[in-house]
């Protein structure tokens, strides 16, 4: 498994691209992909509503169970990912690329987001 490099990490397996115009796209890594299951529905934060760091907007479920997502910034949601509500697989297949969740307008980003080798290292062995 291997997790981009250009992206930051939070510990509840959340990605953070780097913010383009202060705007940065959000999903969840292929290790809670793979550790979900089948996502079967997504429910993702509403466009214009305000979320705050480490805090829940949103769930995934699977065939499995049924995770909280979690914001790793704080800021307004600009987009969600129509094409993840209508095929939550995308979560399974493309957790990377098509799989992205929501875009939110950054205004408060925490210092504990870490380097992919610093999460690659957090969920080993």
């Amino acid at each position: 498994m291997s997790n981009p490099q250009q992206l930051r990490y939070s510990k509840e397996h959340e990605w953070l691209s780097p913010a383009e115009n202060g705007v940065a796209t959000v999903g969840i890594t292929e290790f809670a992909a793979n550790a979900l299951g089948d996502v079967v529905y997504a429910q993702l934060p509403e466009v214009g509503s305000t979320v705050a760091a480490g805090e829940t907007c949103g769930e995934l479920e699977s065939t499995k169970s049924v995770s909280d997502l979690y914001s790793p910034v704080g800021g307004q949601i600009t987009e969600i990912n129509q094409d993840v509500v209508d095929d939550p697989s995308l979560v399974n297949s493309a957790p990377f690329e098509d799989g992205w969740l929501f875009r939110v307008r950054v205004t408060d980003e925490p210092d504990d987001l870490l380097s992919a080798a610093e999460y690659t290292a957090q969920n080993a062995g």
